[in-house]
């Protein structure tokens, strides 16, 4: 027994999730918010693994791993949650069979219960310009509606925000040079209002930030921005300017991505400019616009005007 118990400590060393949260910060870039999910799903496997007293990782084959996600499912984990698990679980046997620690990744032909489409939320028209149209008394308020005006019009996830230096912004050109998930760089247009607003952060920028500082947008203190002060200042726009639910930044971009297809029903124009890699990822604004289309049916149809 002791023999075996050793055999796991070296083989199932946690050692090894360390490493590979080290190559999906280093090499693959993940923001830490995926990070954080990445290490919580694993950290959990690895404690079921241990629990059933696996002594190497080719060991665990793909029953193992249908099991495990059964279980988790019994416990109550959605079937999103359990997507991300896999997801997960094959990229780490990935890097395993990499590293010479496994010879096959059993998580592969696993798939997850389907989960019920979730439509993204968004600001319709009206309410992004009530939003748009706030003054700015102060350094840091010009920098927030510079922040907002930028991932409304370009559709920008909050970590492409932050991690945006100020060579990455041409404002002759009206684009910006983003870096999206998995490291992959796209040049995204910027709208005239959001060229504007930074136009007048970059005015004042100086104010907050020293000559050194690479990051476009920065602290009080004049550093880059973190994930969270961003989402705290965005909530706080939000309910400034009087919107009723609470305004995050992904809102923005889903915004962005419904209010471009409803004018152009250019799905691909969608894709590019949200840096998806697959179609179908995009394809959930295609419920919005769908959305959009019936009410204003059902405002304007004939037969589908409700009698006054």
């Amino acid at each position: 027994m002791a023999a075996s118990e050793e055999a796991v400590t070296a083989d199932l060393d946690p050692a090894w999730l360390a490493r590979y949260t080290d190559y999906l910060r280093i090499e693959r870039r993940l923001s830490p918010h995926t990070l954080r999910n990445y290490r919580r799903d694993l950290t959990e496997f690895h404690a079921h693994v241990q629990r059933q007293a696996f002594s190497a990782w080719h060991e665990i084959t793909l029953h193992h791993v249908r099991a495990y996600v059964a279980a988790r499912h019994r416990a109550g984990l959605g079937g999103r949650s359990l997507q991300r698990t896999l997801s997960t679980l094959r990229s780490f046997f990935h890097f395993l069979i990499r590293e010479g620690q496994a010879d096959h990744n059993p998580a592969v032909s696993v798939r997850a219960p389907k989960a019920a489409k979730r439509l993204p939320k968004a600001l319709d028209v009206d309410q992004a310009a009530r939003l748009l149209n706030g003054n700015s008394n102060n350094p840091l308020e010009v920098r927030d509606l510079a922040m907002l005006e930028l991932l409304y019009s370009s559709g920008l996830r909050l970590a492409e925000l932050i991690g945006l230096n100020r060579s990455d912004v041409d404002l002759r050109d009206a684009s910006a040079r983003v870096t999206g998930k998995g490291n992959k760089t796209r040049i995204v247009p910027v709208g005239r209002h959001a060229c504007a607003a930074l136009q007048t952060w970059l005015q004042v920028r100086a104010q907050l930030a020293g000559a050194e500082e690479a990051a476009l947008f920065v602290s009080q203190r004049g550093t880059r921005l973190t994930p969270r002060a961003v989402q705290q200042r965005v909530k706080r726009w939000g309910l400034r300017q009087g919107l009723e639910a609470p305004l995050h930044p992904h809102m923005l971009r889903h915004s962005c991505a419904s209010h471009v297809l409803e004018s152009s029903s250019d799905l691909r124009a969608v894709q590019e400019l949200l840096g998806h890699a697959d179609i179908a990822t995009t394809q959930i604004y295609t419920h919005l616009d769908f959305q959009h289309l019936a009410k204003v049916y059902d405002s304007a149809h004939p037969r589908a005007k409700k009698k006054r």
